[in-house]
């Protein structure tokens, strides 16, 4: 609730996130010195971009430049700033990381908001072993000796770390196959899915694919159980949800991706970068095709990042929720409890 009686600035609200706030600064500069102290630059890059990023379910803030003598042109607030960051890298930076402000349309609720800050941080020569390795290091950095918690579970940085493939994690949980439901691991089998699936008593909707399956059986039976007494770090991604992540060498139907969770709760997600503009522009066509036929509408893509990656090296990139982070380090429930100034 906005406006003279329902404003989040209002001393009585505000009071009501203080301590919150005061967290979220400590570890703020915990995150800056982190860095710092390992040689990396932080950097500054552009939120309006010629594509907002090509995620086929992300939704973007559109806006229109204006130039004199020239026709206006649509340009789009960054759902993130990783095509931005990887041109530094094209342009010769080795560490960078940046504390950024992304925006995404229609995302509100305990766990998402429209604008919220965005960590992420890119390695020349690294891979994403290394990525995380600096996660472990940072959260510990983050959480001061104290222990993160969300809805009643806990989880210690400074604990043992578990380490779980997504293959072994639906072998676990759920008693899935999974790579036996990806015959052609570019394209994955709904009905294989569907039938290994049928006893926990989850179903494909009408219209789903395979990725919409794995995400049912993920969200109700995986990841709730991730990062649970210590963070989790799930990795090695089937192929077919590679974004922007390069093949494993060692199992091309794999892709090198992990994400990190903490008391069930997402926290980052980080890839082994592609530097291959050809299977990118080949990625970024099929998920504007899929954004095309779900919602009737599709991003550009942004050309001079695909010129980029041509001179890109060898590079390993992760983007991390710094409001999910604060969120798991006050105990806070809703991502409007750690904001200055919640948005709406």
């Amino acid at each position: 609730m906005t406006g003279p009686e329902g404003g989040s600035w209002r001393p009585e609200r505000f009071a009501l996130r203080a301590q919150n706030l005061a967290a979220r600064a400590r570890i703020v500069d915990a995150i800056r010195d982190f860095f710092r102290a390992r040689d990396f630059v932080e950097v500054d890059t552009p939120a309006l971009q010629v594509s907002p990023g090509l995620e086929p379910h992300l939704k973007a803030f559109a806006t229109r430049l204006s130039l004199a003598g020239e026709d206006a042109k649509t340009l789009y607030l960054h759902t993130s700033p990783e095509f931005a960051m990887k041109k530094l890298l094209a342009a010769g930076m080795t560490r960078i990381f940046q504390l950024a402000h992304a925006f995404r349309d229609g995302e509100q609720g305990a766990l998402h908001h429209p604008e919220f800050m965005l960590l992420e941080w890119y390695r020349a020569g690294a891979t994403y072993r290394d990525l995380m390795a600096d996660c472990e290091a940072l959260l510990r950095a983050a959480a001061g000796g104290r222990s993160f918690a969300w809805r009643g579970r806990t989880a210690d940085a400074g604990a043992p770390w578990h380490y779980v493939t997504v293959a072994d994690a639906f072998r676990r949980f759920c008693g899935i196959d999974l790579l036996a439901t990806c015959p052609d691991p570019l394209a994955p089998d709904l009905a294989l899915l569907a039938e290994a699936a049928r006893p926990l008593g989850i179903a494909p909707h009408a219209g789903d694919t395979w990725e919409d399956l794995f995400f049912r059986v993920f969200l109700a039976e995986i990841e709730p159980r991730l990062g649970l007494g210590a963070p989790t770090v799930l990795y090695d991604y089937p192929i077919a949800m590679a974004a922007l992540a390069r093949p494993k060498q060692e199992d091309p139907r794999l892709a090198e991706r992990f994400e990190l969770y903490v008391c069930g709760l997402e926290l980052a997600n980080a890839f082994g970068e592609l530097t291959d503009p050809m299977e990118q522009r080949r990625r970024f066509a099929a998920d504007r095709a899929k954004r095309q036929a779900l919602y009737g509408q599709a991003y550009p893509v942004d050309e001079d990042f695909l010129a980029a990656l041509e001179a890109m090296p060898e590079s390993a990139g992760i983007a991390l929720g710094v409001d999910r982070l604060v969120m798991l380090a006050t105990g806070a429930e809703r991502i409007e409890d750690v904001l200055y100034l919640p948005v709406g």
